[in-house]
């Protein structure tokens, strides 16, 4: 299945329920609009993610704004990065 559909429906699914599955986490992505995605947690370790997780630092520190994490980039680059994410 391609990251673009996993991502939309992860979008659609938030308006029905809040639940996570077991081994994601959700990130909030945009710069000034979020919005929220559900990612697998093997994202974390990938060194495209550890970027955008530099720049949160960066931009945020240990401090985010949406009560999870915020990934202050665009959404089409972010959905670049996990695309080339699910293709390894």
């Amino acid at each position: 299945m391609a990251i673009r559909q996993i991502l939309k429906r992860s979008l659609s699914n938030e308006r029905r329920s809040n639940k996570v599955p077991k081994g994601h986490l959700v990130v909030y992505v945009g710069e000034n609009e979020k919005k929220r995605f559900v990612i697998p947690l093997s994202y974390l370790n990938h060194p495209l993610f550890q970027e955008l997780l530099c720049q949160a630092e960066e931009e945020f520190g240990y401090h985010h704004p949406m009560g999870g994490l915020t990934i202050p980039c665009r959404e089409d680059l972010f959905i670049d990065v996990t695309s080339c994410l699910s293709r390894t």
